[in-house]
């Protein structure tokens, strides 16, 4: 789960102070492309919803130092655009071909021209993952891909190497506050689930009217019958790295340790151990160099930098 309503206030303030300027390019020419640690770099995006992030989805082949494509899973209630406006330019300018793709329209996706993804199911949401995999595969000859995932987008590829048959075909996956346990959404649900046991068909209801238009809020809550599968396997596959990057400060995926993974080639990092003056959320994490610092050190740890600590500000970044 993602934005909140102060967030779409805020989209709405940059929009108009930013304009509807267009995306940059897929960065085949020219020099490296612009990265903007900020929450406007979206700006461009929040009307063009299709629109891939400057340096995606371009022709490209990968190389002896980077052989594996990435590709980008965004958030729930976001689009590719928006969710990877800093990422997507970042990694093309350090060499990597870069995939990204909108997955989980509903009805209220039609309703928003677009402009709202991430809403359907998790598992199809999962088997979308899987055809766009395999695209990229196909398109770029590789053998293998990295995943780099945020919240909903962040947990998708587990179901997708667990339950999919996945495994032989990811390296590595890194997720940004991803819902890899479930969510409590700052307590919402476990209040929800306990007013049901005084009054059994609240919680019901509540879901059954989500389920219409976004059942990937139904799924993505703490003990939901999705979350119950995903646990139901241990949570690595062998052979493949896993990093989790979380922020303490997390107010959609709560408690924020339940983003982290038990089992072998897990690196867990809760990015107010790495800066403490970092103060992103579920939102400003897309937005934040630290965290972005270690998706690239995750991605090749040969090349691996300590990311420089100074001042992120929630649904801001830095």
């Amino acid at each position: 789960m993602r934005r909140q309503g102060m967030v779409c206030v805020v989209f709405a303030v940059v929009v108009a102070l930013v304009g509807c300027s267009s995306p940059s390019g897929g960065g085949g020419g020219g020099g490296p492309l612009p990265v903007n640690y900020n929450i406007t770099a979206a700006a461009p995006y929040l009307l063009q919803p299709n629109t891939p992030p400057a340096g995606a989805n371009g022709s490209c082949r990968p190389t002896a130092a980077h052989p594996r494509p990435v590709i980008l899973v965004h958030g729930t209630v976001a689009t590719m655009g928006e969710n990877w406006a800093v990422l997507s330019p970042l990694l093309k300018n350090n060499g990597y071909c870069v995939f990204a793709f909108n997955y989980g329209g509903t009805w209220l996706s039609t309703l928003t021209f677009g402009n709202v993804q991430g809403l359907d199911g998790s598992i199809s949401a999962a088997n979308e993952l899987r055809a766009f995999v395999d695209h990229v595969l196909w398109a770029t000859g590789a053998t293998k891909v990295d995943i780099v995932g945020h919240s909903q987008g962040g947990m998708l590829p587990n179901y997708y190497v667990k339950f999919l048959g996945g495994a032989s075909k990811v390296h590595s996956i890194v997720g940004l506050a991803p819902v890899n346990h479930g969510t409590t959404l700052s307590g919402l649900v476990t209040l929800g689930q306990d007013v049901s046991r005084v009054f059994p068909p609240l919680m019901p209801f509540i879901n059954l009217f989500l389920g219409l238009g976004v059942p990937a809020f139904v799924d993505l809550q703490v003990g939901s019958a999705f979350m119950n599968q995903l646990a139901s396997l241990p949570d690595t596959v062998p052979g493949i790295n896993y990093t989790v990057i979380a922020t303490q400060y997390d107010q959609v995926v709560t408690p924020y340790q339940s983003s982290f993974l038990t089992g072998p080639n897990v690196d867990n990092i809760t990015l107010q151990s790495v800066c403490n003056l970092d103060y992103a959320e579920h939102v400003a994490i897309v937005f934040d160099h630290i965290a972005l610092r270690l998706v690239l050190n995750a991605l090749d740890p040969s090349t691996a930098v300590t990311p420089v600590c100074s001042p992120v500000y929630a649904f801001i970044g830095g």
